[in-house]
């Protein structure tokens, strides 16, 4: 029964798929463009052929009037909107990630200016295929791959740079970039991480071809992180102490993300994803091109930080909560670099001295800090 109503539904999508382009061939203007849409996201469980990729695509170059490129997003949305098969929604998505990644810039910029007047492209929270147990595996792969690509969109607005384009755009921003983009990029490697397969979406041909995209984005967008880091612990000593906060809570939930990213290689390696990438390991990405591997692996670093902030030993603790196995070792390095309760609590007093007379003013750490977090320039 299960076998037939399968092959019922195969009948069905192609008989859809043959409906649309006959109608595409008598009643559009972009009669072309239509038929290789429908082709490229059509019902069969493989990935498009790249042909019909290769025609949309023609319609996308620069020497395009933006009309072209208008009508193309529409028709996409549209595709996307009317379609519960699992299939059409993947491959139309693949589509519109490929195209960000291969085509003029013009088609990013359209699909944001759609994106805010409909309010509805890669809105697919409420998408579900619930013709089989593996389909409704691939529509919960799905959900999460269309949030990475609208944090994808989202992450441009606030960095005002692809980051697959210019992976090293953190490497030179002021204080009040980093604060502001890292944030935006952790959230971009949170999506990614999230389309982390499982289940029988692991092995599905599709899925493995836009992970694979995913996974190459993800180097590039942690050795982004990689350099804001580094940028922003060297200005540490120099900011106001709100932002030193905000700095270090970063900081914190970077090294975080670190060990959860490995973890999504580890997955991409099991099914064989990234061979060709050659995706580098989360310690070559994090430590690349720089002189504080001890600092940034190590809990007692963070420790020090925090004690530069003259917060309490408590408070200290509960920033290093998130650390997972690493928090284990935080009583030993507290009491290795002498944060001891009583010492942090008159710190604590002194530093509350210091906030009542400066509370909006800029705090400069760096004399009186400086060695007492040992501290060292990778310049």
């Amino acid at each position: 029964m299960a076998g037939g109503g399968t092959s019922i539904r195969k009948y069905v999508g192609a008989l859809k798929d043959s409906t649309t382009v006959s109608i595409a061939k008598v009643n559009s203007d972009y009669k072309q463009l239509d038929i290789a849409i429908v082709k490229a996201t059509n019902h069969v469980e493989r990935p498009a052929k790249e042909k019909y990729i290769r025609d949309i695509f023609m319609h996308l170059n620069s020497g395009r009037a933006r009309a072209d490129v208008a009508y193309c997003i529409r028709a996409l949305a549209r595709r996307l909107s009317k379609t519960r098969n699992w299939a059409v929604a993947l491959k139309t998505l693949i589509v519109i990630h490929r195209a960000l990644r291969e085509v003029d810039p013009s088609f990013r910029d359209e699909l944001i200016s759609y994106g805010r007047s409909s309010g509805q492209m890669l809105h697919m929270s409420y998408f579900k295929d619930d013709s089989s147990p593996d389909a409704w595996d691939h529509s919960a792969w799905i959900r999460n791959y269309a949030l990475f690509l609208e944090e994808r969109l989202e992450s441009f607005r606030v960095l005002n740079y692809d980051v697959e384009l210019d992976p090293l755009g953190t490497r030179d921003v002021d204080t009040t970039g980093l604060l502001a983009q890292l944030p935006a990029l952790s959230q971009l490697l949170f999506r990614l991480i999230s389309c982390q397969p499982h289940g029988s979406s692991s092995y599905n041909t599709i899925i493995q071809h836009a992970l694979s995209m995913v996974a190459t984005e993800s180097v590039r967008i942690q050795t982004a992180i990689n350099d804001g880091i580094l940028n922003l612990v060297d200005k540490f000593f120099d900011m106001h102490r709100d932002d030193a906060i905000r700095a270090l809570d970063i900081y914190k939930k970077a090294l975080k993300q670190a060990g959860q990213l490995s973890g999504f290689y580890e997955t991409c390696k099991t099914i064989h994803i990234g061979r060709d990438e050659k995706l580098l390991t989360i310690e070559q990405v994090w430590f690349q091109s720089s002189g504080l591997f001890v600092y940034f692996h190590c809990c007692s670093y963070v420790c020090k930080l925090a004690d530069c902030l003259s917060i309490t030993h408590a408070a200290s603790r509960v920033i290093l909560a998130s650390h997972g196995r690493l928090c284990e070792r935080c009583s030993p390095c507290f009491k290795k670099s002498g944060c001891t309760g009583n010492r942090v609590q008159q710190k604590t007093r002194r530093g509350r001295s210091i906030n009542s007379t400066t509370s909006s003013s800029s705090i400069n750490f760096r004399e009186r800090t400086r060695t007492r977090a040992g501290y060292k320039s990778h310049a």
